[in-house]
């Protein structure tokens, strides 16, 4: 990718790890775990962080921890695709939704995320026949 060696020289020169490029970061976060879990179940509707944590559990199969679900859910704040909203009212009410910006992301991550689904098969063959070729090869050098 074009952009991702034009920014790790300009990190390099900077004196940064050019694993640490602003873009990069921002592209683990997205691409993450939990990232994209959260990205794709707000793209739906705003969520409650309990309902949130519910929704992500029943899509994974196992839960977010309250400690995870925060921290990417702040992190994601940070970087300009999730809004939080704070209501005062008595009990506290807090609402998760996408930016525009994180709409932008979430439909590209769903995007991916689908592509990986309609794809799988290919995947798995590719799989298979780069393990029996591996095996074939690592099976003559042992003989």
């Amino acid at each position: 990718m074009a952009v991702s060696t034009v920014g790790a020289a300009s990190a390099t020169r900077a004196g940064q790890d050019p694993a640490m490029c602003p873009y990069r970061l921002v592209l683990e976060h997205v691409t993450s775990r939990w990232g994209v879990l959260v990205l794709i179940e707000l793209l739906e509707r705003p969520y409650r962080f309990s309902e949130l944590r519910r929704a992500i559990g029943r899509v994974s199969g196992r839960g977010v921890s309250e400690k995870m679900l925060t921290q990417t859910l702040q992190t994601l704040e940070r970087d300009g695709l999730v809004h939080r909203d704070a209501r005062p009212v008595i009990p506290p009410r807090v609402d998760y939704s996408l930016t525009d910006l994180g709409r932008e992301a979430a439909e590209q991550v769903r995007a991916l995320a689908q592509w990986t689904q309609d794809r799988m098969a290919d995947v798995e063959r590719a799989r298979h026949a780069y393990d029996e070729a591996r095996q074939a090869r690592d099976g003559a050098h042992n003989r």
